[in-house]
């Protein structure tokens, strides 16, 4: 039974396909065409219709040319500027040498008048060397002294034993001795003196280490190496004295 039923689907669905395609046409059996044609009837004024992207016609006249206008003359092209580079080498600046400050000091009013002199031969530049006045105050000492070279070394081990601090020195009108201090007056030495008799000191006395006087500095605020080498190749106008570095 079923396969009678899917015979005859089979048969109703070719039988279909055919009618739908018009191949029963023949014996009369053909679908009808849709159409409507009550759109057509139901139109109003169908002349009034114009397609707006139909070509023009051949036969329509070509538009009337617009009347000449005077031509507007053309503006001068703009003058293009054109970048040329550079190619001339930048002169190379040397640098200058270093400076530095050097110092030399403790030269006497006829010293420096003799350095001076011997400056100014030289081609330093302007302001290059200073010759400045120095003022000095007296300077005392308590000095224990004169010693050979045995009694030195047993005053200093003495020394050391009470615990008192002291510098070797030369006092010009004592000689080679020790110094238990140095002061800007005699005042105070006398009363340092005094205080080291306290701790034991029995042959110390206060000495005028160097007298209240006036000396004179060189001065080479910035010179360079070369320059220093000809001050310092002055000789015997330096009075032995040696340049030094500024503090």
């Amino acid at each position: 039974m079923l396969r009678v039923v899917i015979w005859l689907l089979v048969l109703a669905n070719a039988g279909y396909f055919a009618w739908t395609q018009g191949y029963l046409g023949t014996l009369g059996l053909k679908p009808v065409v849709q159409s409507e044609p009550e759109r057509l009837q139901s139109q109003i004024r169908p002349e009034g219709l114009r397609l707006l992207n139909a070509p023009r016609p051949a036969s329509a006249p070509a538009p009337a040319a617009a009347p000449a206008t005077p031509a507007t003359p053309a503006a001068p092209p703009e003058a293009t500027v054109v970048a040329v580079a550079d190619t001339t080498e930048a002169p190379v600046v040397a640098e200058p040498p270093a400076s530095a400050c050097w110092l030399a000091s403790g030269f006497s009013s006829e010293q420096a008048d003799v350095l001076r002199s011997a400056l100014q031969q030289l081609d330093l530049p302007g302001g290059g060397w200073q010759l400045n006045e120095v003022r000095s105050g007296g300077r005392w000492v308590v000095y224990m002294g004169r010693y050979n070279d045995e009694q030195m070394a047993r005053k200093k081990t003495e020394l050391r034993d009470i615990k008192i601090e002291f510098r070797e020195v030369s006092v010009p009108t004592l000689g080679r001795g020790l110094a238990l201090g140095t002061f800007s007056s005699e005042a105070s030495a006398e009363q340092a003196l005094k205080d080291l008799s306290k701790k034991g000191v029995r042959t110390a006395r206060v000495a005028l280490e160097r007298p209240e006087g006036t000396s004179f500095a060189l001065r080479l605020p910035a010179v360079t190496e070369a320059q220093r080498n000809a001050v310092s190749g002055l000789g015997a106008a330096l009075a032995g004295k040696r340049l030094q570095p500024c503090e």
